[in-house]
């Protein structure tokens, strides 16, 4: 059991997220513990705008269960010499080995906006991210994708933020970003050893709090989220970026 762990086998925020992330296989961060690693790369600055780019994504039409309740954004970057540029936009691909839902077909989302882009938070979160897993794999360039998500519940609606279960993404290092969570109950964050032995558990509540995983190692998935007032939205946002490398 990791380091990070205590008996209650809920996981203790981490101050050294490289180091836990190469020790254990992950990393939840709070929100100061996030701050103090994204910023470093660049600016937080714009957030409020950041945040609100989640009002008005369209719904996710490919859900195999028949599900209505997510709705997402998708953009590709590469990485070259350092530098982080954007691709073309393309389908989302996963085969069934890593999606048993979902996986086996090409998924055309809506593309993340130019504008929110080229913002101050979404680049300084993939500047971060790639200080962070080049650190871990120095001397790669990196195909990134950028997922961001919105899992809305109600009162005969459980939202699940991974349908497919407890899982890997095929990819080398995955982040998870808290953005928002609004009236919302449970959305626990499980990670497993292959073998399925219980490593940790955490919940993302506020903005910032993060999940870093290497995808190579662990197993990862979050409880189904319910309204906690019925009569109110009830929402979940995270903003999900993984690197693999080319």
């Amino acid at each position: 059991m990791s380091d990070l762990v205590k008996d209650s086998g809920v996981t203790q925020p981490s101050v050294e997220p490289a180091a836990d992330l190469a020790r254990g296989g992950f990393a939840f961060l709070d929100a100061s513990g996030a701050r103090a690693w994204l910023e470093p790369a660049g600016s937080l600055a714009d957030w409020d705008a950041f945040a609100d780019s989640w009002n008005d994504m369209a719904l996710d039409e490919y859900m195999a269960d028949g599900g209505r309740y997510r709705r997402r954004r998708y953009g590709v970057f590469h990485t070259k010499a350092g530098a982080i540029l954007r691709q073309p936009h393309q389908p989302h691909y996963q085969t069934t080995h890593y999606n048993r839902l979902n996986g086996g077909v090409e998924r055309w989302f809506e593309a993340t906006p130019e504008a929110i882009a080229d913002g101050q938070s979404f680049c300084t979160v993939l500047g971060a991210c790639l200080n962070l897993f080049g650190g871990l794999m120095p001397g790669r360039d990196w195909h990134i994708e950028t997922h961001q998500f919105r899992i809305e519940a109600g009162p005969k609606l459980h939202g699940q933020p991974t349908p497919e279960g407890s899982h890997r993404d095929g990819v080398d290092f995955v982040l998870v970003l808290m953005v928002r969570r609004e009236n919302i109950a449970s959305g626990v964050t499980t990670i497993h050893a292959p073998d399925g032995t219980n490593l940790g558990q955490f919940t993302l509540t506020q903005p910032l709090e993060a999940a870093l995983v290497d995808d190579h190692r662990v197993f990862h998935g979050v409880t189904a989220v319910a309204p906690i007032d019925p009569d109110r939205p009830a929402f979940r946002d995270v903003f999900v970026v993984t690197f693999r490398a080319i």
